[in-house]
Order: structure tokens, then sequence, then C-alpha cells
């Protein structure tokens, strides 16, 4: 592999440039990452999410667009979770929007190297196989042991 994620701090940059995200595969199905992800950036972000499913109108009591060019906006920041043979389709239906999306992000498990030096190439920032909520979590202060905020109060004092 020679192609690589963006830092750390990139990715923080990513994070807090960004205001609008659109959720490719989102599922109705709480027991689905997409689903769980969806719940954490609505509760914990300030972002505006999109979702996207096809199969679907409504998700966590919000609308569901059909496709990317099917959203009242063009995202920041698409978010895909579809199978990885699905990426190269993804990312021209990604390419085809107006321009104004700045980063392509696929979540656990998403990796294509050829797909990534592709968005690349046409100007995106690009993040594979990464959580989207993970991230987040890592640099607000919501990422513990179990992967999120525990809730625990500590009388211990913090660092710094």
């Amino acid at each position: 592999m020679t192609w690589q994620n963006p830092t750390a701090t990139k990715r923080l940059e990513i994070l807090r440039r960004t205001r609008t995200v659109a959720m490719l595969g989102a599922s109705p199905n709480p027991s689905r990452a997409s689903n769980f992800v969806a719940t954490y950036l609505l509760s914990t972000s300030d972002y505006e999410l999109f979702l996207v499913n096809p199969n679907v109108t409504e998700i966590l009591g919000r609308p569901v667009y059909k496709s990317l060019a099917d959203l009242p906006v063009v995202p920041d920041l698409v978010d895909v979770f579809r199978r990885k043979s699905d990426l190269p389709a993804v990312l021209d239906e990604v390419l085809a929007l107006p321009p104004g999306v700045q980063t392509f992000w696929t979540q656990f498990g998403l990796l294509d190297e050829d797909v990534a030096r592709r968005a690349e190439a046409a100007g995106l920032d690009v993040v594979m196989d990464r959580c989207l909520k993970v991230e987040h979590a890592r640099f607000h202060g919501g990422l513990h042991l179990a992967g999120f905020d525990t809730g625990v109060i500590s009388s211990r004092r913090r660092a710094g």
C-alpha cells in the first residue's frame, strides 16, 4: 500500500471546516453502523446531516434522499457506507455534483487506493477506512476505551 490517509492534524482540519455531511448508504436499521453514526452526529455535532438511500424515505425522523444529486445542497463531506466494489461508481457520483464537495470519506473496511488517488487528483481530500463518528469523538472529547462517551464523572484532574 502506498496511499496514505491524512495526518491527524489534517483530519481535524477537515472536521472543523465541514458544515454539511451527506451519508451515502444510511440505514434505518439501528444495528447498522450508519444508523449509529447518524444518531451520534445528530446528537453531538453541528453538522447539517443529509441521509442518502434509494430504498427508504425516512430515517431517524429525517427525510432520506435517493441520490447525492437529489440533495438540496452540495455537501462539504460525503461519508460512504457502501460495498468496496461500489466505491468507483460512488466517486463518479460525487464528481458529477456541482463544485463544493471537499472531502470523500469512507468507513471502516472501505479502502481502495485507486479510488483515493482519483479523488485526490480531482481535488478532494480523502479519508478511507476510518469512522467519521470515531474521528469526531477523538477530537471532541467523546472517545474512551469503549469508543464512546461513558458519562463517567471522575475526581481526577485533567492534565494540562
